[in-house]
């Protein structure tokens, strides 16, 4: 084999879940009425935000070669505390800040600060205590979403004040505010997964824990960090569905967890940890979006979106294999 087709197919490994999507993309386009338009792929941007953003926190921690079952439940416990104090009707308090452009900060800060301090303590219990991260993290999943169940009584928050509401209105360049956000977010943490020692150090403890600790890499910190930036980013997602929603219910983002799983795998981020991008994890949210955005254009039974789910991750987790067995061979 020559460098050039090494490098070629290097390159088409690396980047197979963006050709993936593109190959999706073009079907749709050719064989569904109505599919191929601005408008359309505007709304398949606009739709993969919330699971885009709580898709970063869990890709992080996956990469480290953990598991964190909590984060649809997180996200779930900060749309709450943002719906409870930001919103007028419902079990909402109607809290306002003056000058109002603090609202949608400090609101996200709320968000930030409750996702963060389940994923710190997440991350003190599999660290410190060296529990497992499935069961903790699976008890986390259990108990926060009965906090939000606790604590809303069942009821619901309502009428998100305006001043934070206009993120979701608010177009620029044909997408809302919000969309720009979770972009951001992929864009940010892509930059510190591939171009600081803390993104390297992730996947390298991910790749061999033992190994990464002899070089030096403080394991134990970086892991906690992980499990904290997890909870706050699905905070994040929590605050983005508060706004989207204009409020929160007791069973919010209810179904998230498997998407993200599902987009996370997909997007090339080995189960067993030290192998995949955030590019790529944004590519399998816009795959998810954009077949769930076909089936409700030929208006199919949304049964067939788990379906469908379904088989793709079973389709990565296969591909992943073969891409392993590939690289093995070009070593």
């Amino acid at each position: 084999m020559t460098p050039r087709t090494r490098r070629i197919l290097e390159f088409v490994l690396d980047n197979l879940v963006w050709f993936m999507l593109l190959f999706v993309l073009a079907m749709f386009s050719l064989f569904i009425p109505n599919y191929f338009q601005l408008g359309i792929f505007a709304n398949i941007i606009e739709a993969s935000s919330v699971l885009g953003v709580m898709s970063i926190g869990l890709a992080l921690v996956i990469m480290t070669g953990n598991m964190d079952l909590s984060v649809e439940s997180v996200a779930a416990l900060g749309a709450m505390a943002v719906g409870i104090l930001f919103c007028s009707a419902g079990i909402g308090m109607g809290l306002t800040l003056q000058p109002e452009w603090l609202m949608a900060p400090a609101s996200l800060l709320v968000a930030l600060a409750v996702g963060g301090l389940v994923g710190s303590l997440n991350g003190l219990l599999i660290v410190k205590v060296k529990m497992s991260a499935f069961i903790i993290t699976l008890a986390s999943f259990i108990w926060v979403r009965g906090l939000v169940v606790a604590v809303s009584g069942g009821r619901s928050a309502q009428d998100l004040a305006p001043a934070i509401r206009w993120l979701g209105i608010q177009r620029l360049m044909g997408l809302p505010l919000t969309a720009w956000i979770a972009i951001t977010c992929f864009v940010v943490f892509s930059f510190i997964m591939a171009k600081t020692p803390f993104g390297r150090h992730l996947i390298m403890i991910g790749g061999n824990e033992t190994a990464s600790y002899r070089a030096g890499i403080r394991v134990t910190r970086n892991l906690i960090i992980a499990f904290a930036l997890a909870g706050a980013i699905a905070g994040m997602a929590g605050w983005l569905l508060a706004i989207r929603t204009s409020g929160a219910t007791a069973n919010l983002g209810v179904g998230l967890l498997f998407n993200a799983f599902a987009a996370v795998v997909i997007g090339g981020v080995s189960l067993k940890g030290g192998v995949g991008s955030l590019p790529g994890v944004y590519a399998g949210v816009l795959l998810l979006s954009s077949i769930n955005t076909a089936i409700n254009l030929m208006g199919l039974p949304a049964n067939f979106t788990q379906v469908i789910h379904g088989l793709l991750v079973l389709a990565a987790v296969l591909l992943d294999t073969l891409k392993q067995t590939i690289r093995q061979r070009l070593a």
